[in-house]
């Protein structure tokens, strides 16, 4: 851990590799929201970390695929009779989904391994790095735990399993940007300490993280279908429908009426948090991400609303999802930019 201990004087370009990364993760996240929408996340049955990078390339080893897809619920019970090129393009998606994961692999560890040995890395953040190195790795793990739960019994991926994958997708992202712009700061001002957490800027973060968790749900969930219309739900405020039998709990996470209308009203408290941070960001001297925060906030109401009455148009849908994970990026900035990363050590 020698390398870590030394002194960099290269923090610049370790913050532009780390937001390099964080822009893979972004464009994960957005391919796994596709994935979602066009429920091709089940088309890959085994989890081939290595030899899983190259893709059916004969006409044999693609009816092998089709075939082991053939034998899990969500072929035999909803898909009896689809041809082998619709399969082609789900299983397109899945591919490209896993073939970002791996090339976040690479494109992480590679450099940090080059960093290292250089001792280009400054006192405090090796073990963060590697921290975020193992994070990804396990989320490589959670992606294959929350397909399994969809293979055996189930025609979809349990909706719990899709939110620890999506929100610790999201987490790296946050930790990434978050250590870029500590490093940004070191770069300026080699007396600078890395960022403080405050306490309002958690909450706004923890009331985000609520708001992301129903929409995680809400995807899981398909339970954008249940309305298309906005304001009301089916003419009312408080939907019809919610079954309130399997208790509270179950209720307020799997019903789909419930996870719907929660997720739409939330969201105006996580504005509001949003917003309150980007003016402390603002009264910090930063107004880069204070207008970051509104103008990503703003676009994600209205991309939320437009998704709803069309439906769950997909390309709206993508989008949504999309300027959610920008939502986290701007509220991560905001929240850095509020710590104070120019005070001195």
């Amino acid at each position: 851990m020698t390398a870590f201990a030394s002194v960099s004087d290269r923090p610049a370009a370790l913050a532009r590799w780390l937001l390099a990364v964080a822009a893979l993760v972004f464009c994960m996240v957005v391919v796994g929201g596709i994935t979602r929408l066009t429920e091709s996340g089940l088309s890959i049955t085994q989890w081939k970390p290595i030899t899983g990078a190259i893709p059916p390339l004969t006409h044999d080893q693609w009816m092998e695929a089709f075939r082991l897809y053939q034998q899990i619920p969500e072929y035999r019970q909803l898909r009896q009779g689809m041809s082998l090129s619709d399969f082609q393009f789900i299983f397109f998606w899945e591919w490209v989904h896993r073939l970002l994961g791996r090339l976040i692999g690479l494109a992480f560890a590679l450099p940090l391994l080059w960093f290292a040995a250089r001792r280009a890395i400054p006192r405090g953040y090796g073990w963060r790095l590697v921290a975020l190195l193992a994070l990804g790795g396990l989320q490589g793990a959670i992606g294959w735990w929350m397909v399994e739960s969809g293979l055996s019994v189930r025609t979809d991926v349990s909706h719990y399993r899709l939110a620890v994958h999506l929100l610790t997708a999201l987490f790296i992202m946050g930790g990434l940007i978050w250590t870029a712009l500590d490093l940004r700061a070191l770069a300026r001002d080699p007396r600078a300490r890395p960022a403080a957490l405050t306490p309002f800027a958690l909450l706004a973060l923890l009331i985000l993280f609520v708001q992301l968790l129903y929409g995680a749900f809400t995807a899981g969930l398909d339970a954008g279908y249940v309305s298309s219309t906005w304001p009301l739900m089916n003419d009312h405020f408080v939907p019809e429908g919610i079954d309130w039998a399997a208790g509270l709990w179950a209720t307020m996470s799997s019903d789909p009426y419930l996870v719907h209308f929660f997720h739409r009203w939330w969201a105006w408290i996580a504005a509001l948090a949003l917003i309150l941070l980007a003016r402390r960001a603002k009264r910090a001297g930063r107004r880069g991400p204070s207008v970051a925060i509104n103008a990503a906030v703003g676009t994600q109401i209205a991309l939320g609303i437009a998704t709803v009455v069309s439906g769950i148009a997909l390309p709206l849908a993508v989008l949504h999802q999309a300027v959610g994970a920008l939502v986290v990026a701007c509220a991560v900035w905001g929240a850095h930019a509020v710590g104070g990363t120019n005070r001195a050590r």
